[in-house]
């Protein structure tokens, strides 16, 4: 099998353009029309597969979303879709009650400056589903760290100090 080559911007443009205007309340016409642009791509498009999955999150199964997910990753996403998928597969999991494995791949994802705090505000929600309180206020804490114009050395301190409690606790 040839291994997948992008096509025209074209689909791309029209994956942006269904995202900006899709009715996600028409949730078969939205499955549809996603439908519609995934079967112009060849199966093993990593892209159209991740896009698949995003739909099927978007619309609130996550059941479907997570084997979606798996496999975009698997067909080998560029870094920064790789990062994405990874942070909707984890929010997918959780969703679904795999907190532990949502938890597991948070930590082990790395930050995307493009993202901002996705992957620690996901984290600090997995922690919290989990029921590891005090890891998910320390890690929502220092997601909102970088944007304080002072006080970035004490909440920090703070944040840390949760964890180091709950240690020796």
């Amino acid at each position: 099998m040839a291994a997948w080559r992008p096509m025209s911007d074209d689909w791309e443009a029209r994956i942006e353009e269904f995202w900006e205007t899709a009715d996600l309340e028409d949730r078969e016409g939205a499955l549809e029309q996603m439908r519609l642009l995934v079967a112009e791509r060849p199966d093993d498009d990593p892209v159209a597969v991740f896009e698949w999955a995003c739909i099927h999150d978007s619309l609130g199964i996550e059941g479907a979303a997570v084997p979606l997910y798996r496999r975009a990753l698997d067909l080998g996403l560029d870094d920064f879709n790789a990062t994405r998928a990874t942070i909707q597969l984890a929010s997918s999991l959780r969703n679904v009650g795999e907190v532990d494995e949502a938890v597991a791949l948070l930590q082990a994802a790395p930050d995307a400056p493009a993202l901002g705090a996705a992957r620690q505000v996901f984290l600090a929600l997995a922690l919290h589903s989990a029921g590891r309180p005090d890891e998910a206020l320390r890690e929502a804490l220092l997601a909102v760290v970088p944007t304080l114009p002072r006080y970035q050395r004490s909440a920090r301190a703070y944040a840390d100090a949760l964890v180091e409690q709950t240690r020796t606790a």
